[in-house]
């Protein structure tokens, strides 16, 4: 019986993703302390439907599946209360086993394409201080350091704020 993993594969989610993706993100979120009281993530009250919530107009979410196993994901949205031009990458979860393999840079450029193609201009993030790599990764991608929050993500524990011309 052969251990060795299959290459991971990037694909739209689907309905039967929403348990699988919930997990992944409840998972990495307690492996970094983002709890819910804290307006992480985890607190989002559509954690379990993303499929339904990425279904929507100008909205994409992306999966990454190993092994017929789904192990990471992201999305883009439009930024709810700002600009019509403004787009927001959006969780993006990756669990150990597939970090480093430039799996996050790929969907985040999947993702610009989608955004652009919907029309928008630019692309806003919040994050956190203590995920150094995610940071690193977005600042290589082009986004830089603003000072104010966009928008009304409800993410109040979220310090780093980026944004992007797409």
């Amino acid at each position: 019986m052969s251990s060795k993993q299959s290459f991971p594969t990037l694909r739209r989610i689907s309905a039967n993703d929403n348990p699988a993706i919930a997990s992944v993100i409840r998972t990495v979120s307690a492996e970094y302390g983002l709890t819910a009281d804290k307006g992480y993530t985890v607190a989002d009250p559509n954690l379990d439907e993303l499929f339904q919530l990425y279904s929507q107009p100008g909205h994409a979410y992306w999966v990454i599946e190993q092994d017929g196993k789904v192990v990471g994901g992201g999305g883009v949205a439009p930024l709810s209360c700002s600009e019509p031009d403004i787009c927001e990458l959006q969780k993006m979860y990756f669990l150990p086993t597939v970090r480093g393999q430039g799996l996050a840079k790929k969907l985040a450029l999947l993702a610009f394409e989608h955004a652009r193609a919907q029309g928008f201009k630019r692309c806003y993030l919040e994050t956190t201080a203590f995920l150094k790599d995610a940071i690193a990764l977005y600042e290589h991608l082009g986004f830089e350091h603003i000072n104010a929050p966009l928008g009304c993500t409800g993410h109040v524990d979220c310090e780093v704020r980026m944004l992007k011309n797409l």
